[in-house]
């Protein structure tokens, strides 16, 4: 079955040479993928030049207009008919396309698909998750950046989004939830974390998932849970501590390796180790965000995202569609609630408050 995704050929640090070719490789992987292409259409038909299989199974969309790193996301939203990326979501809600995918602005990304595609029924606020890379595998990390504050229902909803996707992407059947907090004790944590654990633990028996209650900073890295759930400042705070680290360790290791000759012949010797290192914290492994909660998929990739990044993300989009993401979502709140007490608030009285 042939699956359309759009793409903003002009988000990102490289515009469309990345995008065209980050989408040949995708097709390698997935070759019923066929895309709409929105941008300018001269620059997108000379990076079409060097990639016959998305030439020959693309539409190409002509916009001029194109949303910048500095436009603020209320801008972006003006002029979201007549940019690529305004476009590339607008397919999605129309049926044109089953997913989109940008490089572009995050904040103006954020904007436009949520005044576009609206929430899902069960859901207040839609939340960006990623793959982060652990000791033991990947675990998925939500919220990164798009709440910063969150109240309990909103963390219980985050939980039940990650599970699902932690299902799809990762193809775990009943993956481990918990909550970022400062200690794992009962009594630890605001009151807000205390009362969406309260929640999860009510419900969590009867779902597709295994909450084990709180993890703290550090089990972010042992990956001692497949999701971790957050408010979406600590979350950021979170990951960019953590792609820190990664670089600090990585420069490191470089001038240890110089600072001698036995140094030096210690680093011919690991090269195989390192590479392999250098090949798990690699972003462009895990490259592929997604807001979740919103009546359609729409992916963020990484602005600096190289072609193997880009073919990544629209690998993630793909598999979300296929896995019927937005059901699985819908049907596990829906659940999640029926197990819930009947003083819990419907949706959308959070964000209303």
């Amino acid at each position: 079955m042939a699956r359309v995704i759009a793409l903003d050929c002009m988000g990102g640090d490289h515009g469309p040479e990345v995008v065209i070719r980050g989408a040949e490789l995708a097709r390698e992987r997935y070759p019923e993928l066929r895309f709409r292409l929105y941008g300018r259409a001269d620059d997108i038909q000379a990076a079409l030049a060097s990639a016959p299989r998305v030439r020959a199974e693309s539409e190409v969309v002509h916009v001029d207009g194109v949303v910048s790193g500095s436009d603020r996301p209320s801008q972006a939203v003006r002029r979201a008919r007549s940019s690529s990326m305004g476009l590339a979501i607008e397919a999605v809600r129309s049926g044109e396309a089953a997913a989109a995918v940008s490089a572009g602005n995050t904040g103006a990304l954020m904007a436009m698909a949520k005044f576009t595609l609206r929430t899902l029924p069960a859901i207040d606020r839609p939340a960006l998750v990623a793959l982060m890379p652990t000791l033991r595998s990947d675990s998925v990390v939500l919220d990164l950046g798009a709440n910063a504050e969150c109240d309990a229902l909103n963390l219980v909803q985050f939980a039940v989004m990650g599970a699902a996707f932690a299902r799809s992407v990762l193809g775990l059947s009943r993956p481990s939830v918990a909550l970022l907090n400062i200690g794992v004790e009962d009594m630890k944590g605001t009151g807000e974390i205390q009362a969406a654990a309260a929640l999860l633990r009510q419900a969590a028996v009867d779902l597709p998932f295994e909450f084990r209650g709180f993890t703290e900073g550090h089990g972010l890295a042992k990956g001692e849970v497949d999701v971790i759930v957050t408010d979406g400042f600590s979350g950021n705070i979170a990951l960019k501590t953590a792609e820190g680290t990664a670089n600090l360790v990585t420069a490191l290791l470089a001038r240890a390796f110089r600072s001698s000759w036995r140094n030096r012949l210690g680093y011919l010797l690991s090269r195989p180790a390192l590479r392999a290192l250098k090949e798990h914290l690699d972003p462009n492994n895990h490259n592929g965000a997604v807001f979740l909660g919103l009546n359609g998929v729409v992916v963020k990739s990484h602005g600096a995202a190289n072609v193997k990044g880009f073919a990544n993300a629209v690998c993630v989009a793909r598999d979300l569609v296929a896995d019927d993401i937005l059901r699985r979502i819908a049907a596990d709140m829906t659940n999640f609630r029926a197990h819930l007490p009947g003083s819990v608030p419907p949706a959308g009285a959070a964000s209303a408050a």
